[in-house]
């Protein structure tokens, strides 16, 4: 798996028959930063063509590959190119064991490219699959939504993301996470009166104001709402302040975002509404907003699923694309290699034996 030249580009020859550990490292050993995705991409798209069951289609950097055997089922798996900006984290290195007790740790181990590789070690060795399976390859995952890979795919070609099942391989410790919360940000404002700070009491101060904001959110109880049978936790917290133009000048307005993690039995708009209610009496302007995802684990697809994996689901507490799909239709879950708590971090790394793991389960569940 060594860098061949192709033109003015040097393109990475991906073995696919490779182990998984190994494959896991080059694909990490190819920088691919929001945006720098393309090298990656080429490699992924020419290792996919070259296996003769699947049909290949490109989406500017993002990649996907099926097979059509007319299954009763399709079954989507899919996974992110792109990680977060390398902070000396690179090349990947191996620490103990490459059977199990091993770890690889660098920049895109865990959050996602060792279920990249899981992904692609299954498209390789499943030709004749129990059900038909779609593979998606995306970039742009880790900036902001208008961005994101998959959504662009779900707009310009919703047919390709179809299914009955999607398996989004985010890291969950090789455990399945169903669903997920919404999220939404919003913009609480209060206001003032200026003035001088030495004749304060001609003014009014909006960001002493903005501390009865701040009291409803201390007293503000989140629920814990259970969605065919998973307890997703809600919160509602301040995430930023800001207000004053001056040392000596009282501050007639103040802004205090705060962010909601709702539950997926509310839709945004309702969520919307919520804190609206919460922060009546001051103006609300919602900045940003996602809906979250069913789990839909009484599908049958996802049903048997979870019995194949063997695992006891539990809700994902984070927003994902799995609600991408589930705004398409199909009921989707998270399940991959990797603690989503280390991605992102400097130490990110994935143990060998999730890698395995969640490679052994879809070949047993897939082959």
């Amino acid at each position: 798996m060594t860098p061949t030249g192709v033109g003015s580009r040097a393109v990475v020859e991906l073995d696919l028959t490779a182990d998984v550990v190994e494959l896991t490292r080059v694909l990490c050993d190819v920088e691919s930063v929001s945006g720098n995705e393309r090298a990656l991409a080429d490699a992924v798209e020419a290792a996919l063509r070259r296996l003769p069951h699947l049909e290949v289609l490109r989406d500017e950097n993002a990649v996907v590959a099926r097979t059509s055997l007319g299954r009763r089922e399709r079954v989507v798996l899919a996974g992110h190119l792109d990680t977060v900006p390398v902070a000396g984290n690179l090349p990947v290195r191996l620490e103990g064991d490459a059977t199990s007790g091993g770890v690889l740790v660098g920049r895109g181990t865990a959050d996602m490219k060792g279920g990249v590789a899981v992904q692609l070690k299954v498209a390789a060795a499943v030709p004749a699959p129990s059900r038909d399976i779609t593979f998606v390859y995306y970039d742009n995952e880790e900036v902001d939504a208008a961005s994101n890979g998959l959504g662009r795919l779900a707009g310009r070609h919703p047919d390709w993301l179809g299914g009955d099942l999607a398996v989004l391989l985010e890291p969950t410790a090789a455990g399945i996470e169903g669903g997920c919360n919404g999220t939404m940000r919003a913009e609480i404002v209060t206001r003032g009166v200026a003035a001088h700070s030495a004749r304060w009491w001609r003014g009014r101060n909006a960001v002493h104001e903005a501390g009865r904001v701040l009291n409803r959110l201390v007293a503000y109880q989140p629920r814990t709402v259970e969605v065919e049978r998973l307890a997703y936790r809600e919160g509602l917290n301040a995430v930023g302040i800001s207000g004053g133009i001056a040392g000596n000048v009282i501050p007639d307005v103040c802004r205090v975002v705060v962010n909601y993690r709702f539950a997926p039995d509310r839709t945004a708009a309702a969520a919307a509404d919520h804190v609206r209610e919460v922060f009546e009496g001051y103006e609300v302007s919602i900045i940003d907003a996602a809906d979250g995802a069913r789990p839909g684990l009484d599908r049958p697809a996802a049903a048997a699923f979870v019995a194949a994996i063997g695992a006891v689901p539990r809700a994902k507490e984070g927003w994902t694309d799995v609600a991408r799909f589930s705004a398409l239709g199909v009921p989707a879950v998270n399940f991959g290699p990797g603690d989503p708590s280390v991605a992102h971090a400097d130490d990110e790394h994935v143990p060998v034996a999730q890698l395995r793991a969640c490679e052994d389960a879809l070949l047993a569940w897939l082959g």
